[in-house]
C-alpha cells in the first residue's frame, strides 16, 4: 500500500492542469448556474467547481487558447527536448470529442516542435462538471517508472483507455 501511495503522490505532484469554461454548470441542490458568463466570453483558468479563473474575456480560437494554456503549463514543467509527457484533454461535460481533438492536435504540434514525446494521450470525459461547456488540459512529465505505471493494465469504470 505504501508503494501505491508513493506512486500516486509522485504522479499527482508531476501533473499541471488548466481549464477553460464557456458555460457554467447547474448546481443540482439549488438548480442555479454556478456562475454567470456571457455567450461571447470564456473563463480562463477556472476551477472544475466554477471557481473564478485567471481572466474572463472574449472567445478566442482553439489554437490561441491552447497556446495560452501551454504558455502557462510548460514553464512550470521544465521539460527538455527528448522528454516524455502524458496528455489529458478533458471535456468538462458538454464539450464534444471533436472539439477536444482540435485542442489535442495543437498540443501535439507544439510539443512536437519542442521535441517532447506524447505517451498515451487521453482525450474525452474524465472529470466533468455536470453540463459545463469547456475543457481542461493536463500534462504529466514521465520518467520511466511513471510511464510504465501509466501504461500498465488497469480496470476501473472511470478509466477509459
Amino acid at each position: 500500500l505504501a508503494e501505491v501511495t508513493a506512486a500516486a503522490q509522485k504522479a499527482a505532484d508531476a501533473c499541471r492542469t488548466i481549464g477553460v469554461a464557456l458555460t457554467p454548470c447547474t448546481v443540482p441542490e439549488s438548480g442555479r448556474a454556478s456562475f454567470e458568463i456571457a455567450e461571447t466570453e470564456i473563463e480562463f483558468g477556472m476551477g472544475i467547481h466554477g471557481e473564478p479563473g485567471i481572466w474572463r474575456g472574449p472567445l478566442k480560437s482553439a489554437d490561441a487558447l491552447t497556446d495560452e494554456m501551454l504558455d502557462l503549463l510548460l514553464p512550470e514543467l521544465n521539460m527538455a527536448k527528448g522528454s516524455s509527457t502524458a496528455v489529458l484533454v478533458n471535456s468538462l461535460g458538454a464539450t464534444p470529442h471533436e472539439e477536444l481533438f482540435i485542442v489535442y492536435r495543437r498540443v501535439a504540434e507544439v510539443l512536437g516542435q519542442r521535441g517532447i514525446r506524447i505517451v498515451m494521450p487521453l482525450i474525452g470525459r474524465y472529470a466533468t462538471s455536470m453540463e459545463m461547456a469547456g475543457m481542461s488540459l493536463t500534462l504529466m512529465p514521465l520518467d520511466s517508472a511513471l510511464e510504465g505505471l501509466l501504461q500498465a493494465p488497469a480496470g476501473c469504470p472511470f478509466w477509459k483507455v
